[in-house]
């Protein structure tokens, strides 16, 4: 049987425990305040990440994986298990740069002559919007599935899966323009909190606006309501930046109207949440 290695990068914000299970490989990026420079998931935590943010005068950059951390990694897996299949799947192209790094380092090892068998996705989104479809990859890898059904279960989970978020302000996606351009709605003033989502592209998009946490998270279940209709069995991840109390109300909420099967809770990491800010909370749904 064919061997076949899940790569993502850490912007999949996928619980540590999952990674672990699957053995899923996770290349992780790199958030820089000023001088100092922490690989997410490695040096710094969400809650010491969304700490420094919120201290912190200037907006933290990021860095991602450049081509050649891409071929090294890729190289090695493959050395590891030779004749090996990769699929690595990566956060959306129209947010980073990340996908057409890995696509670069794919066309290198071609230059130089080294067979792979190596498949890059874009998968359109970010956090654990992609996440899901890691997790299914690899699922779907531990149990023998081939290369080409891997993929078309990571395109069907794309097309399917629906998803909202809730910002404290706009002020963060602005600033790293990660927002289309006319899209400020206002964020801060009367307590109007944004709730946006991800188009086809995978560029994030204003939907609508509610005064307060309580109405926000209720016109978040109301706009899935209307998303999946009839269909009453869905599977669920609610991740945040230290914001639990909103991510454990939707999830109740949610409850109430439909029967919740998986149910993941994790963390905003570190690279997300410089470009989202504190208070982030993101609710990704998709069929059982």
């Amino acid at each position: 049987m064919n061997h076949i290695i899940i790569v993502t990068d850490s912007t999949a914000d996928i619980p540590q425990k999952t990674v672990s299970e699957y053995g899923i490989h996770v290349i992780p990026m790199t958030v820089n305040f000023k001088e100092q420079s922490f690989v997410e998931g490695v040096d710094i935590t969400p809650a010491e990440f969304y700490d420094r943010l919120t201290k912190s005068p200037e907006l933290p950059t990021t860095s991602q994986t450049s081509p050649a951390q891409y071929v090294n990694v890729y190289q090695d897996l493959l050395d590891q298990h030779p004749g090996a299949s990769i699929i690595s799947i990566h956060i959306s192209s129209g947010m980073s740069g990340t996908y057409q790094s890995a696509l670069l380092a794919k066309s290198m090892m071609e230059e130089e002559g080294m067979t792979a068998d190596i498949t890059i996705i874009d998968s359109r989104c970010a956090s654990y919007g992609f996440g899901l479809q890691v997790v299914a990859a690899a699922r779907l890898a531990a149990n023998g599935a081939s290369v080409q059904d891997i993929i078309d279960e990571v395109e069907r989970l794309r097309q399917v899966r629906r998803l909202y978020f809730l910002v404290d302000t706009l002020e963060y996606l602005q600033k790293g323009g990660r927002i289309r351009k006319g899209a400020a709605i206002i964020g801060t003033v009367l307590n109007v909190k944004p709730i946006l989502s991800v188009d086809e592209e995978g560029v994030i998009y204003p939907v609508d606006k509610a005064r307060g946490r309580k109405k926000a998270v209720l016109r978040i279940v109301e706009l899935f309501r209307k998303d999946f209709g009839e269909h009453k069995d869905l599977n669920i991840a609610v991740c945040d930046g230290v914001n639990p109390e909103t991510a454990e109300d939707i999830v109740h909420e949610m409850s109430q109207h439909f029967t919740l099967h998986e149910v993941v809770r994790t963390d905003i990491g570190a690279v997300v949440g410089t470009h989202v800010g504190p208070g982030i909370v993101a609710v990704f749904v998709w069929p059982a």
